[in-house]
């Protein structure tokens, strides 16, 4: 909070404590306001709405009375009515000179009847030159005879002498002067952080009001284009502009609408981060050790809050909107009309795929299929610019996957050309814009490559022959004894690597005797799958 004066009572400060939203209010206000809910519901804790901010802030179980003190509020506040350092209740109207309590009246009558503090000098207030808190001594809650000179790191906050010995027994502590250092140097971290945050946040902010100038231009330029392409045609072109002119405001009140609650919502998250910079940046130069102590929990906590909310920092809108004069509008009246706003959005789900290889492929052979771009109403894009991606995965084999290329034909359509190196069953997917195209993922199957076999493969040259005694192999051997049937001993012609026959040929051996007789056609020109 800022100035001398409560925000809702507009009166000097009365006791006042820090919301978790780093806003001040005096006590008595404090108390006032509802709780939050639906009636007869029991929050817990029990949360009012902030009215400087609006935000929604919980109070601790103890209620008003155990948020944190505002004492950088009082020192602001100079001779400004300070509340009562004993009750927190009443506004303060005199001070003990002694122990530097500011009492209200019935406080310091309290004050000069116990028998400790009946020797204590009291004055006006109002007759003290000097109401700073900076070096005015901070008391314990607890102990309100006792100051506040040391810090628990446990309990991580300030307390006193009487505090050590009590209810902060066998806790770490230090005095306040020798822990101030470390503390504010968190703090002051936690505010460098926060104010790099508030840079790239204005900045963000500064683009969507560039957005919104030039979404407003171009609006304006699309209407214009349309006026001087309609004013040639009499009342059917009238009529065609007027229909153009209201689809471009719906688009541009749609954009802006979209602007606006983007803007809104950075707007809001800017304010609470100022706040939160402006208090921080107040505290560390104007408070106290004792004070940024004190205060130090639910300003790092804030800051801490407002620097993990996430922003996108682009605008997510915007100014493509363009007019084609030469699209085909149908007629009106008779008329053949021209001219369209091309808004048109691709759709994933009516985008399709075509080709004859589309679900089965070869090894080591170039293939491929094409995509049809739609948009939503299931008409062709007609031109091209979308986002395509494809992945092609083999199903057992998880680290191989295809690299497939993707050729833009600048009409809608797009090429998807691939070459898998490995057989097998492959996952093949499609996206438009991050989403799967109508048929996809499909599976892919892979089949081995085959290879045509050069040579000639058939029975033996005596087995093609008919029997007969004298046939000869290409090498020039013959088979004493005659053919002895399909048994191929081939007796009489060891040695020969051409003997193998039928079933039994092998890749390797080309019979060097020439084809089969014509009678026996028994040669066979084989594809031998490798």
């Amino acid at each position: 909070s800022s100035g001398t004066r409560c925000p809702v009572c507009a009166e000097p400060w009365v006791s006042p404590r820090l919301l978790p939203c780093l806003h001040s209010l005096c006590a008595p206000c404090l108390r006032r306001l509802g709780p939050l809910g639906e009636p007869g519901r029991v929050a817990a804790p029990r949360s009012v709405l902030c009215p400087v901010c609006d935000a929604e802030v919980a109070l601790p179980p103890g209620g008003v009375g155990q948020l944190t003190p505002d004492y950088l509020a009082l020192s602001r506040g100079g001779a400004a009515a300070a509340g009562c350092d004993l009750c927190a209740d009443g506004a303060a109207v005199r001070r003990c000179l002694t122990c530097g309590a500011d009492l209200c009246l019935f406080c310091c009558q309290a004050h000069r009847r116990q028998k400790k503090t009946a020797s204590h000098a009291v004055t006006e207030l109002e007759n003290t030159k000097d109401c700073s808190q900076v070096e005015k001594p901070l008391f314990c809650p607890s102990h309100p005879t006792e100051r506040l000179r040391l810090f628990c790191e446990q309990c991580d906050q300030p307390v006193c002498r009487d505090c050590v010995v009590d209810r902060h027994r066998q806790h770490p502590y230090d005095f306040t002067g020798n822990v101030i250092h470390r503390h504010g140097d968190a703090l002051r971290e936690l505010l460098k952080s926060t104010q790099q945050r508030l840079s790239t946040l204005e900045g963000v902010l500064s683009q969507i009001d560039d957005m919104g100038s030039a979404l407003h231009g171009r609006t304006e330029a699309v209407a214009t284009e349309i006026c001087l392409f309609a004013s040639g045609y009499v009342k059917a072109i009238e009529e065609h502009r007027d229909r153009l002119l209201k689809q471009l405001e719906d688009l541009k009140v749609q954009k802006e609408n979209l602007l606006h609650l983007r803007k809104a919502q950075l707007q809001q998250l800017l304010l609470d981060m100022r706040t939160g910079v402006e208090f921080t940046e107040r505290l560390l130069t104007s408070g106290s050790d004792l004070e940024i102590l004190i205060t130090k929990g639910v300003v790092a906590s804030r800051l801490a809050k407002l620097n993990s909310i996430a922003y996108n920092t682009h605008p997510s809108v915007d100014d493509g909107i363009q007019f084609s004069p030469q699209e085909r509008a149908g007629q009106c009246h008779g008329y053949e009309l021209f001219g369209a706003i091309l808004n048109k959005v691709v759709d994933p789900a009516r985008c399709t795929l075509h080709g004859e290889d589309l679900h089965s492929a070869r090894q080591n052979q170039l293939t491929g299929f094409t995509l049809l771009c739609s948009d939503t109403t299931g008409e062709r894009m007609g031109r091209g610019g979308e986002t395509v991606q494809v992945t092609i995965t083999h199903k057992d084999k998880r680290d191989c996957a295809v690299k497939p290329k993707v050729c833009d034909n600048g009409d809608g359509t797009y090429h998807v050309s691939y070459s898998p190196e490995e057989p097998g069953l492959y996952a093949v997917c499609v996206y438009v814009k991050g989403q799967h195209v109508k048929g996809s993922p499909f599976t892919l199957m892979v089949k081995t490559k085959f290879r045509e076999h050069q040579g000639v493969f058939h029975c033996c040259t005596f087995c093609s022959s008919g029997g007969q005694k004298a046939a000869r192999c290409a090498c020039g051997g013959t088979m004493p004894g005659g053919y002895q049937g399909c048994g191929h001993g081939h007796k009489g012609h060891p040695g020969c690597p051409h003997w193998s026959c039928c079933g039994q040929v092998k890749e390797s051996s080309e019979c060097l005797g020439g084809p089969p007789s014509d009678t026996s056609q028994r040669s066979l020109l084989r594809t031998v799958a490798l």
